[in-house]
């Protein structure tokens, strides 16, 4: 039985012209957890973070946050409703410094003693950024970059985060840092939503995954078992 979840996809259907690229997907994230999408290039995981953060227009379904239906509401104002995306190949403002990109994550918000509070806590949680505060995010290295746009979706203290292939082009030694970071942030009590093709990496600090395939949510469950399905090592774990 689910209980209030943050975040509820119903039926999601999405085509991207005559292709279907979403048919019938439907999972909940619960409040605190960490549930991971998983599935090969072009399954659709992205096309799913896309258009619950409303830069992808779904066909039918529904899509809630906080049991409130935001299908229509743009991208933009989700910030303001405590959804926060880390997109794809980071997308921080190269030209800013980090300090600057940081408070940009917070413009959705008034609360300015807050805010300082909540920039500390992000330079306590990525002390490298402290450290680089006044440096201009576009010299940062690529997992940098990932700290800063992860800390950048921090700042507006949001109910939960879209993370879409944080390890992307990272070297190996920042990948298990960025996965250090994800799992930190869940023992904050930060809800995520991890879309990631290193399957095993994202399955050992899940609490539940769903598998993509061709659009469908073709398997569900507790990441730890997903870790140790035989047909999830096979297509997804190369062993």
């Amino acid at each position: 039985m689910v209980m209030n979840p943050i975040l509820e996809v119903k039926d999601l259907n999405v085509h991207y012209g005559v292709i279907q690229a979403l048919k019938g997907v439907s999972f909940h994230v619960e409040e605190g957890e960490v549930v991971a999408l998983i599935g090969a290039n072009g399954a659709g995981k992205t096309t799913t973070l896309h258009t619950i953060s409303g830069l992808i227009k779904a066909t039918s379904g529904e899509i809630l946050l906080h049991g409130e239906s935001i299908l229509k509401v743009p991208g933009h104002k989700l910030v303001g409703m405590g959804l926060a995306q880390v997109p794809e190949g980071r997308r921080v403002f190269a030209d800013r410094t980090v300090a600057q990109n940081l408070r940009l994550g917070a413009f959705s918000r008034n609360d300015k003693a807050e805010v300082e509070e909540t920039l500390n806590f992000v330079y306590e949680r990525f002390p490298r950024l402290k450290e680089r505060e006044t440096q201009l995010a576009g010299t940062l290295s690529g997992g940098e970059q990932q700290m800063l746009a992860t800390g950048r979706a921090l700042m507006s203290k949001p109910k939960i985060i879209l993370m879409d292939e944080p390890s992307m082009g990272l070297s190996p030694i920042f990948v298990n840092e960025i996965f250090d970071i994800i799992q930190k942030m869940h023992d904050d009590g930060v809800t995520v939503l991890l879309v990631e093709q290193n399957a095993k990496k994202a399955l050992s600090i899940a609490d539940r995954a769903y598998v993509l395939e061709t659009g469908k949510i073709v398997m569900e469950g507790d990441a730890k078992e997903l870790l140790d399905n035989e047909d999830i090592k096979k297509a997804y774990l190369g062993e």
